[in-house]
């Protein structure tokens, strides 16, 4: 099940053995499973991003408020 939030802050995702790629501060749209947390969001230049991060590090981004899940 997917859910809207809002990045307030800095967060990164690293794909790969790549360098960190910023996730641009604003609405995402997160699909959660067990393991990860699946992040959605459009560029400015209108391209589409995504990336799948662990749902250990999601949950560090929302309890230090860099990510606010929509009620």
């Amino acid at each position: 099940m997917s859910q809207h939030a809002t990045v307030n802050d800095h967060v990164t995702y690293r794909p790969g053995d790549g360098a960190p790629i910023v996730i641009p501060k604003g609405p995402v749209e997160v699909e959660l499973t067990a393991d990860s947390a699946t992040l959605s969001w459009m560029e400015e230049n209108g391209a589409a991003g995504l990336t799948a991060i662990p749902l250990t590090q999601y949950t560090e981004f929302v309890e230090q408020k860099r990510i606010t899940p929509a009620l």
